[in-house]
């Protein structure tokens, strides 16, 4: 029976010291019983000497000093664990809130989970096909791999997760593929959004879901993204599934990090968040990946919304140092009506060469994005010049790379968020739009693929 304390000399906020601790451990979770016998659930933050700095998930309200009691449980904080997690929905604690009954957990994990030795990891090589062209054709995701998706205030975002979440799925390949969903910090009405549009379309069946509210405790949301990594880990490493992991909102994670950091009187970092929010990232992000000897794998979608637009802000700054790219969503291409707005040139994807070509998409696809590319970025500086000078300074080349780059955005990039175009109909849009350029033109495409599919499609 864990040993009861009743010495809490202080109550700020969502921390509590606990005075004349024996044998307690950081990270170790506890209970508080306050006079009432209801019980709420917190972890140490902090040891010194005798002295316990313990952080309340819950609120602190109504705890009385004198007649409350603390018992540390000597073990760090656990995720129950089993396939009936499939189709079910979550609170950020791990807790059923989707009116179902409890989990029989197969086995309980820590949700610190264990980070995946580099010598363990498989190279990620698999295309996974998301069915939006502006990802599968350009900016290629690959199983295994960390492609984030950089928004801002009041961009789509959230329409765009719940497409991939509906659509994703790795091709040529019966093996079982799951969703693991974290939201962190939204609103009722995206939570609402999220569960209805996957329960619509069916998905919720192959889907887990963990939603943490604005309203719940920042401590809740800390823990939310490592709940849904380690339900993934075990789907994943344990039950051989791929799994497509989705966190948003990341802004939201870090605002937490920086309000438990600024409660702990902890010295700050670049604008006020704690300097150790890369290792915090980096521990969330390197949970992805395949390892030697196992068929599943994790491939992460982690999205931000940066705050003022900034591709500098720590949060975005930080998370393209640590994952293998990013799609970035634009405002201008949202104001034209674009769905989804991704601006491919500013985006990346540090792994699509290896997801594709002959035996994984198709032989041609190498060619034709580096060419698309090319050709759109020459299409968006003709428009430049444009306005600028009118369109009589424009040679006739430049107005056909203007018509090519106005085209792509209205028929390749805004595709709908109902569409799913598998990867022969993305390649095939692709060379539909540069039959508008000559074939002189397209000096990045070997004359055999010219050949066979130039002015065909």
């Amino acid at each position: 029976m864990p040993k009861e304390y009743r010495t809490i000399q202080e109550v700020a906020g969502p921390l509590m010291l606990v005075q004349g601790v024996e044998n307690v451990a950081f990270d170790e979770l506890a209970e508080i019983e306050l006079a009432s016998g209801e019980k709420r659930r917190c972890r140490v933050l902090e040891i010194d000497g005798g002295n316990a700095l313990v952080q309340l998930f819950e609120s602190s309200a109504g705890i009385n000093l004198a007649s409350s009691k603390v018992r540390f449980l000597g073990r760090s904080m656990e995720l129950g664990v089993s396939e009936d997690m499939l189709s079910r929905v979550f609170d950020g604690l791990g807790r059923p809130i989707d009116n179902g009954p409890e989990i029989l957990p197969e086995k309980r994990l820590d949700i610190n989970g264990l980070p995946m030795n580099p010598a363990a990891r498989n190279y990620p090589q698999e295309f996974i096909q998301t069915g939006v062209s502006a990802i599968d054709g350009l900016n290629t995701l690959v199983r295994g791999q960390k492609l984030p998706i950089f928004s801002a205030s009041g961009l789509p975002h959230a329409e765009l997760a719940a497409q991939i979440a509906k659509q994703a799925k790795v091709r040529g390949t019966s093996e079982p593929f799951a969703v693991v969903f974290a939201a962190m910090g939204i609103t009722f009405e995206e939570a609402n959004f999220f569960t209805e549009s996957f329960r619509e379309t069916g998905a919720i069946d192959r889907t887990v879901m963990f939603v943490n509210l604005a309203n719940d405790p920042a401590v809740e949301r800390i823990s939310t993204p490592r709940m849904a990594l380690t339900a993934a880990e075990y789907l994943a490493f344990e039950k051989d599934m791929h799994v497509l992991v989705i966190l948003t909102d990341i802004t939201n994670y870090a605002d937490s990090l920086r309000e438990v950091s600024a409660a702990r009187k902890e010295v700050p970092g670049r604008r006020g968040y704690p300097g150790y929010m890369y290792t915090d990232l980096a521990s969330l992000y390197e949970r992805a990946g395949r390892k030697k000897g196992k068929a599943g794998s994790i491939t992460m979608i982690p999205i931000l919304t940066m705050p003022e637009d900034d591709k500098t802000h720590p949060i975005p700054d930080l998370t393209g140092y640590i994952t293998e790219g990013q799609i970035i969503l634009s405002r201008d291409l949202y104001r034209q009506g674009a769905q989804p707005p991704i601006d491919v040139l500013p985006s990346l994807s540090r792994l699509k060469d290896k997801g594709i070509g002959e035996g994984k998409t198709r032989k041609d696809h190498a060619n034709t994005m580096n060419q698309i590319f090319a050709a759109y970025a020459r299409g968006k500086e003709a428009k430049e010049l444009m306005v600028v000078l009118g369109e009589a300074a424009l040679t006739d080349i430049d107005k056909l790379y203007a018509k090519f780059s106005d085209a792509f955005e209205k028929e390749y990039v805004s595709q709908g968020y109902n569409t799913n175009r598998d990867i022969e109909e993305t390649l095939n849009l692709g060379w539909k739009l540069l039959n508008i350029l000559p074939r002189t033109e397209l000096k990045r495409i070997k004359d055999e693929l010219l050949d066979e599919y130039y002015g065909k499609i």
